[in-house]
């Protein structure tokens, strides 16, 4: 036992030392890449840290070509290579996944380059960034209708290209988002029912108006079964001089949506919920 607790001393020593020795090499090196930026950022040749930008690119050290292409950027416009640094501090941002500025250097280089060599490819990912990182659903949606707006104008310039397609998908997704928003403030609107006032009728007009944005998204059923829902809540806490109308509205309701979705997953809901309108209609009685 005491050779075996030797020999393990000496075999976790030994790999201590190892991993020190490691994480000391990679210090080294580390210090030294940092150690080479600093002296390239002490250099007053534009074009010496330009050519540094392009080989930290290329290796993947987006945050320190970054920092010298913001320096050497504006010392290019209007020079032979004032298009691609431009450009290429556009995808180093992209890269970086700060995507709202690298939108902001995107609509610079194809503003500034029209018809540069990389205007397609600038013009998409302008959009294309903004859509990688949408704002949560419930949050504020200026993100999400820039990289609408951003993606749109891409397929308008380019609508032959190869990536014209992507972009379209990609505006569908958008607009997914928006019509989960809608949902969202639908299902408030109802959960709120009474409270304070009758934001029912908030949760239909919400509703009607979402279902007309966004007329094949995939939350459509919900945004039905929510008017049909509040309607139902309507009548059943009606005044009885107004309940005969609002119970034919139901009725007309909970058929429009049988229509759409004969086999729809709220189906059994919106049933009791005609029941309940044709138990309560007094035929040839409209009362208002």
């Amino acid at each position: 036992m005491a050779r075996f607790l030797r020999m393990t001393n000496k075999y976790f020593k030994t790999t201590r030392q190892l991993a020190t020795l490691v994480a000391t090499l990679l210090l080294g090196l580390g210090l030294s890449g940092c150690n080479e930026l600093v002296q390239v950022q002490k250099s007053t040749d534009v074009y010496e840290k330009y050519s540094y930008a392009k080989k930290y690119y290329n290796t993947e050290k987006y945050s320190w070509a970054a920092t010298l292409l913001e320096e050497v950027v504006p010392y290019l416009q209007g020079t032979a290579d004032g298009e691609q640094a431009l450009y290429l501090q556009a995808q180093t941002l992209y890269k970086l996944e700060d995507y709202a500025s690298a939108q902001l250097v995107f609509q610079q280089y194809y503003t500034r380059y029209p018809n540069g060599e990389y205007a397609e490819l600038a013009r998409f990912y302008s959009g294309f960034g903004l859509a990688q990182n949408p704002p949560d659903p419930r949050l504020d949606q200026t993100q999400t209708y820039e990289a609408m707006k951003e993606l749109q104008r891409f397929i308008d310039y380019y609508p032959q290209s190869e990536r014209a397609q992507e972009a379209k998908l990609l505006i569908f997704d958008l607009q997914e988002r928006l019509a989960l928003k809608e949902l969202y403030n639908i299902e408030l609107y109802y959960n709120l029912g009474n409270y304070l006032f009758n934001n029912y009728e908030s949760c239909i007009i919400t509703a009607r108006n979402a279902m007309k944005d966004y007329p094949y998204s995939i939350y459509l059923e919900d945004m039905h079964y929510y008017v049909v829902a509040s309607l139902y809540e309507i009548a059943r806490l009606s005044v009885e001089e107004k309940q005969q109308a609002r119970l034919r509205d139901l009725r007309d309701e909970y058929y429009n949506y049988i229509n759409e979705f004969p086999d729809g997953k709220h189906l059994e809901q919106v049933e009791q919920y005609f029941a309940y309108a044709e138990k309560h209609i007094v035929d040839g009685l409209l009362l208002d």
